[in-house]
């Protein structure tokens, strides 16, 4: 199990480059995260929905992804809630006092998706969600150490050297768990380091000497793991790679922003920039096109937009004659009205959307997931995403879609004037064709490499990596047999 000191310390990755690596030697390799936090999921090939790191896991592992690999996935609708998703199904919603009540109910659901998974593994390698040095959350905890003391799992702790005061971190959270919590612990990795790496020698020797844990590597930054589909959304913190001379692409920052790496395709063409718009900035005059992203609770973060503004540019932008996507929830957002009657995202409401699309939405019914292919009606440009969404959204412009599915069905809706699209299908940049046919549009011309390519090519860079810097033998040595909790 790879636990960190802290979120955002590069656990998923590691993950990843694991699972990777440990493949090219023939096992048979599964990723598990019993609980994650996260608005960008993945759908599955049974219709449910999991972390979107456990699905770059399981690309790395080359396995397809299963709702076993994220028993458990939280994805928050306020600061204190969150729907809750077990075996890629939604449960409820929860506020977080209330939630911790429902872990031990929980674990059941998680041991029995680990059974699965380690009934079909070599080896499963399983993340930890934050740290097990936030203590207070350590009663019925089933993300870190509750679920390695219940099935015996040993942890290796990761720590962010990039962040600073790495040594403190990893030392001060033995210091801060129990000793039993503690002596699940068997080794410790240092990530992200830069420079001379003999520098930090005596640093590993101090770690080491004071925990007791075995030294397994110091592993150096990596710049192509930000090619990768990032989960957390502290990943919309790095600052923009803006360009001169090529066609903006601006998309507001939502405050419960979902699977926004819909972007990322685009975000590493050389011939556009994307800029993500952070509250209390203007979405840029200049941009060429600007995308509303995905939602979780798509009627407060339209409140959202009015408060900062962002309405007012993008009907400015629009009158401009430049064009604006809306993806899921931004395509809701687009409509003349959002109506939740039966409170799904909160208190039941109707409210005015921007209206430059002549359609209206209604959340209601099961949610959609499920894995789409099709094609582009104006150009025939080939996608390949999937759906999850709740909400059926009707009107004259849905008589003009978007797309086509491969199954005859079609999708999202066009403006009169062509300018505004909507659609319910994220990925849609992932294809090759797709994003070279809206590059086209905006003037921009489309790198030779493909996106997919390119993910499978840093992942086996990023184990090579990982290969050259950590004892990935000795981190495999630690491994146990798995035993369900109870039998000896």
């Amino acid at each position: 199990m790879i636990q960190g000191t802290g979120s955002d310390v590069g656990k998923s990755l590691l993950v990843a480059g694991l699972a990777r690596a440990f493949t090219r030697r023939g096992l048979r390799v599964r990723p598990f995260k019993p609980q994650n936090m996260s608005n960008n999921a993945a759908v599955t090939e049974d219709g449910g929905e999991i972390g979107r790191a456990q699905a770059l896991q399981a690309r790395a592992a080359r396995v397809t992804p299963s709702v076993h690999m994220n028993p458990v996935l939280l994805k928050p609708q306020s600061d204190i809630g969150a729907q809750v998703v077990v075996q890629g199904r939604m449960i409820g919603t929860a506020k977080a006092r209330e939630y911790q009540s429902w872990k031990p109910r929980l674990m059941a659901s998680v041991l029995d998706s680990f059974d699965i998974l380690s009934a079909e593994a070599d080896l499963v390698l399983v993340e930890g969600a934050g740290s097990p040095a936030e203590v207070n959350l350590r009663r019925g905890d089933i993300a870190n150490m509750g679920f390695s003391r219940a099935t015996g799992t040993p942890v290796v702790l990761v720590g962010d050297i990039d962040r600073g005061g790495v040594i403190a971190s990893l030392v001060g959270t033995q210091a801060v768990i129990d000793s039993e919590d503690a002596a699940m612990i068997r080794g410790f990795i240092v990530n992200r380091f830069r420079g001379d790496p003999t520098l930090f020698s005596d640093g590993m020797a101090l770690i080491a000497a004071r925990t007791g844990w075995a030294p397994l590597g110091l592993v150096p930054f990596f710049p192509d793991a930000a090619r990768l589909p990032p989960e957390d959304a502290v990943a919309l913190d790095a600052p923009d790679a803006r360009r001169e001379g090529v066609p903006l692409v601006a998309v507001p920052v939502l405050p419960h922003i979902a699977n926004f790496d819909d972007l990322d395709p685009l975000r590493q063409e050389p011939g556009v920039a994307v800029t993500f718009v952070r509250p209390g900035s203007p979405i840029p005059a200049e941009a060429a096109l600007i995308v509303l992203p995905g939602s979780k609770t798509t009627i407060d973060d339209f409140a959202f937009v009015r408060a900062q503004g962002w309405d007012i540019d993008i009907l400015a932008h629009v009158r401009r004659g430049r064009p604006v996507l809306g993806l899921c929830g931004g395509y809701q957002m687009l409509g003349r009205t959002i109506a939740d009657p039966d409170g799904i995202e909160g208190a039941p409401r109707t409210i005015p959307g921007l209206g430059l699309l002549d359609v209206e939405t209604v959340m209601r019914g099961q949610k959609r997931l499920v894995a789409v292919t099709g094609e582009t009606l104006s150009d025939g440009a080939p996608f390949s995403g999937y759906e999850m969404h709740i909400g059926d959204t009707t009107g004259p412009d849905t008589q003009k879609p978007l797309l086509r599915f491969a199954d005859g069905r079609p999708d999202g809706a066009v403006s009169a004037d062509g300018l505004v699209s909507g659609t319910y299908v994220h990925g849609l940049f992932a294809d090759d064709r797709q994003r070279a046919a809206w590059l086209a549009r905006l003037g921009a011309p489309p790198s030779s490499e493909s996106y997919e390519a390119g993910i499978e090519t840093v992942l086996d860079r990023f184990a090579d990596h990982l290969e050259t810097h950590l004892d990935c033998d000795r981190l495999l040595a630690l491994a146990e047999p798995y035993r369900k909790p109870g039998t000896v």
